[in-house]
């Protein structure tokens, strides 16, 4: 582990190569699991203010998930999370004509329609962070179902942290992340 400010970040993410692989995993980390993507509290507000201009892109059974459960629900475990359809697939998924699983968010802030993304916790995966009242840490969760973006990352070398880089800045800002890349340089030394 070492430090940045107030953020303890995992080795892992600088020593581990990774870059989805979409046509191999199909989009897996959004129809499966056991609950829905992680939700900082701003963005439940946001959720519920953008759910007009988001519902034309997503699928019946997304709607009806949300309309039935919230924009946004609390988990087991007690934090906030997308909603579920039939406890698998996030509300917010929908797919291509080749079925592979993509975020609605994602294609109504592509076609203009939203300013916002979509969870930052999506953005940066498969880095996940943890709150803790002194720290922030920064891990990387490893999958099963994201070994094909192992494999291409190792390919085409592009470490987890650079993958990640635009969803790094839009958490930590620019600064934190030039310190990041100072601290890769000296620690692949």
């Amino acid at each position: 582990m070492f430090q940045i400010g107030k953020t303890l970040i995992s080795e892992e993410i600088l020593e581990n190569d990774f870059v989805c692989n979409l046509s191999a995993c199909m989009g897996a980390c959004c129809v499966d699991g056991e609950s829905g993507a992680p939700l900082e509290d701003s963005e439940t507000e946001i959720l519920v203010d953008i759910y007009q201009k988001v519902k034309p892109y997503l699928r019946n059974e997304g709607v009806v998930a949300i309309e039935n459960q919230g924009a946004f629900i609390k988990g087991e475990d007690g934090e906030w999370e997308t909603p579920l359809v039939n406890n698998s697939e996030c509300a917010y998924v929908i797919f291509d004509e080749n079925e592979i699983a993509k975020c609605g968010l994602e294609a109504a802030y592509n076609d203009g329609a939203i300013k916002w993304k979509k969870p930052i916790s999506c953005h940066m995966y498969p880095i996940r962070v943890r709150e803790y009242s002194e720290f922030t840490a920064v891990n990387y969760h490893k999958w099963l179902i994201c070994d094909p973006a192992c494999s291409l990352g190792e390919e085409l070398k592009v470490p987890i942290y650079k993958f990640v880089k635009d969803a790094l800045i839009r958490k930590f800002g620019e600064n934190w992340y030039a310190e990041l890349e100072d601290v890769a340089r000296t620690h692949l030394k």
